[in-house]
């Protein structure tokens, strides 16, 4: 073959058309060429995504038989018949199951029974995977709901306290834009009642004749809380409430005791509360504490000695929360004449992040040490000098995570779920009267998993500025601190979202080839409080960045990982960490995935009416109106900085329906990489044309894209192939 031949089977990229645009803000003028891409029912956008996806493929084409063998590994480990463990509401216990070869899950429900024995009438029934259940009832099988269509997520499930009807939300083109359907589980057959272009989040009743859904505006933002009436005409439903700032986000629940529809309206840095008496919906709404007063706050309704009150979370002179015991009518008050009652005092080392209550227990999300935890205190002696201290389940292990499942308020056990890196997820009722935990499943992982074959500890990494990064850095137990090994570094790092400790059946199949999977814990995430969080956001976003460079850099010398072997790994606004990551220290990977990539901010949020974009203000700062966030911003959004260097490989995935973070974002970041850069990596843009921001629906469907951009990771870093495993080093 002739080297003109051999070049000609080199894949060439797709050329994106130029058009320049002009937006200027506060003086400044920047000259977008890509924007035209934004026209999403354009012929010629769409040839171009789909040119665009036959390139990545050509490029992608030899990571073929790596990809398939991910994929394999993933299927082969997952015990693909399986049933979650039965929670009780009421008369019933609930699951669901998943099936081989099927790609969603089945609701399904066997009746309860009561004996008066509490420990029996609230201990699960057993389920086998594969062994039929004795009286199931299949309430709602997602692989018959999807079948013919190119999309299907469930957007949440309501059973009214009767048991008779459940409310679903179903979603078929992956724009998180829902159809509410009721169903008859007496008769299996579906009322005539429909509401579509409903958000997540759905709640009946008490006496189950309404449902209460929430919609979203014409930006994204859910704005109205919204009550069907079953049997009258959606054009007849109520607004139960709309809240009209564009920077502020309106969701609900009904309260633990089902007394109360809780409307919270909020965003990052205050909130209010709006509370219907759901005995009397007629009566209107009331406020519990005004957004006036600038507090962030969360409410559940309790009854102490009789009396009404309310539990606060809240960040009133403690900025890592607090928990107070405040009586209903104290909120008729003006805020500085109002008595509170301190349950959880604030503490600098522990985040307050919510709770809930049952009849007899109050139960408190906290976070200390990096580690979500789960702490119950009775209610009897609540708020006074008889209040016994908070305890707190014991666990063995060093990085886990344990977070509460479902506390139904008649319960005399709470479910909580746990896992960590080496422990796939457990689920335990906690027995409130004995502080005992039962362990009632612990997912199989087939194949013969040992923990014991594996280690996960905590690192810190110095940042520039003396800030220690706590590392999670998870690896085989044989590998030897030679300096040789790959890696994979992964962040997220806003929104105080927690990267917490997980078991992934998928990341085994990096950590069996020999990468060291490392989870940095940058600031503008919720790991370490508060201040963590405040110190990566608006102004101070940079530090989120350079926090990621420098624990790769700590990687690099830490004696686990070659430094020329790194790749990172990010998604949405983690995806624009890879954007701001490739053009800070680009020297320093050998491949970025960028996962639904947020990389196109400053666009995004200049835009209101953009989807979702006003609510971004409490985060990065309000552009529009700020000089100083516009130039602060337009100094690390990646789109606008790319320059020319040496790019390593870098893959942008996408979805074209994705709400959340626009396929225009990565499409624009790809085409001015590829114009700009002076090396010679592939640089490739992969649209899922049926998906969402989470991707394809459909487990097998999700398998294969982690398989994908796994793949295109241990490509990169020279990881293909399984280490066989020596037992002479192992931990």
């Amino acid at each position: 073959m002739t080297a003109d031949a051999t070049a000609l089977e080199v894949p060439v990229p797709p050329a994106a058309r130029k058009v320049p645009s002009d937006r200027t803000h506060h003086g400044d003028t920047f000259v977008d060429h890509y924007e035209w891409m934004r026209d999403k029912e354009s012929p010629e956008l769409i040839e171009y995504l789909e040119r665009e996806n036959a390139y990545t493929e050509a490029v992608a084409r030899h990571q073929e038989p790596l990809r398939e063998a991910i994929f394999t590994e993933i299927k082969d480990r997952t015990q693909e018949t399986d049933l979650s463990v039965p929670a009780r509401k009421k008369g019933w216990w609930y699951y669901s199951r998943t099936e081989e070869g099927k790609q969603y899950g089945i609701q399904c429900r066997v009746a309860a029974a009561d004996t008066g024995d509490v420990g029996r009438d609230w201990t699960p029934p057993e389920v086998v995977p594969g062994r039929p259940v004795p009286g199931e009832q299949i309430m709602l099988d997602g692989n018959e709901l999807a079948e013919g269509k190119p999309f299907f997520s469930l957007g949440g499930l309501s059973v009214t306290e009767d048991g008779t009807l459940l409310a679903y939300c179903e979603d078929n083109a992956g724009d998180e834009r829902f159809t509410l359907r009721v169903k008859d589980l007496t008769t299996g057959e579906l009322l005539p009642d429909e509401v579509p272009n409903v958000f997540y989040g759905l709640a009946f009743s008490p006496d189950g004749s309404r449902v209460y859904y929430t919609v979203v505006d014409d930006s994204w933002r859910p704005y109205q809380v919204r009550s069907h009436t079953l049997g009258t005409a959606v054009t007849d439903d109520d607004v139960v409430y709309q809240e009209d700032d564009v920077a502020m986000w309106t969701g609900f629940e009904v309260s633990a005791d089902r007394t109360q529809l809780l409307i919270s309206i909020g965003c990052s840095e205050y909130s209010e509360y709006r509370v219907l008496d759901l005995a009397r919906p007629d009566a209107g709404l009331t406020t519990l504490i005004s957004r006036d007063e600038r507090i962030l706050y969360d409410a559940e309704p309790v009854v102490i000695d009789g009396a009404a009150h309310y539990l606060l979370t809240h960040d009133r002179d403690a900025r890592n929360s607090m928990v107070s015991l405040v009586r209903a009518s104290e909120f008729d008050r003006p805020l500085a004449d109002q008595e509170w009652t301190t349950v959880l005092p604030h503490d600098d080392a522990v985040r307050v992040n919510g709770l809930t209550v049952t009849q007899t227990h109050l139960v408190l999300s906290v976070r200390k040490d990096t580690i979500e935890r789960v702490q119950v205190l009775p209610l009897a002696g609540l708020g006074s000098s008889d209040q016994e201290l908070p305890t707190e389940p014991d666990f063995d292990e060093e990085l886990f995570t344990c977070n509460l499942a479902n506390a139904e308020f008649e319960s005399p056990v709470i479910r909580l779920s746990y896992t960590s890196y080496l422990t796939p997820p457990r689920v335990y009722d906690y027995v409130l009267a004995a502080g005992s935990l039962e362990l009632r499943k612990e997912t199989d992982v087939r194949g013969g998993y040992d923990p014991a074959e594996y280690v996960a500890e905590r690192q810190w990494a110095p940042a520039a500025d003396g800030t220690l990064i706590p590392l999670s850095v998870v690896r085989r137990a044989d590998l030897a601190q030679d300096g040789t090994h790959p890696a994979v570094v992964y962040a997220y790092g806003s929104y105080e979202v927690s990267m917490d400790p997980a078991f992934s059946i998928a990341r085994l199949s990096l950590l069996d080839r020999g990468i060291v999977y490392v989870t940095a814990h940058i600031r503008g995430g919720g790991e370490m409080g508060r201040t963590w969080y405040e110190q990566g956001k608006k102004l101070a976003k940079k530090n989120t960045f350079t926090d990621f460079v420098d624990a790769t850099t700590y990687i690099g010398s830490s004696g686990w990982a070659d430094p020329a072997r790194i790749a990172a790994i990010g998604g949405s606004a983690g995806g624009l960490l890879m954007g701001a990551v490739a053009n800070l220290a680009p020297e320093k990977y050998r491949a970025i995935v960028a996962q639904v990539p947020f990389v196109d901010a400053l666009t995004t949020i200049l835009d209101p009416e953009l989807p979702l974009s006003a609510l971004e203000w409490e985060e990065w700062g309000n552009p529009i109106t700020d000089p100083e966030v516009y130039r602060y911003m337009k100094e690390y959004t990646p789109y606008e900085n790319v320059r020319p260097v040496a790019y390593p490989r870098i893959a942008a995935v996408t979805s074209y329906n994705d709400s959340r973070v626009l396929y225009v974002e990565p499409a624009k970041w790809v085409a001015q990489l590829r114009e700009t850069t002076t090396g010679t990596e592939p640089i490739v843009l992969k649209t899922e044309m049926d998906g969402g921001h989470g991707g394809a629906s459909g487990r097998y469907s999700r398998w294969r894209d982690i398989a994908w951009d796994y793949a295109f990771a241990a490509e990169a870093v020279g990881a293909t192939d399984v280490l066989a495993r020596s037992t002479s080093s192992v931990e």
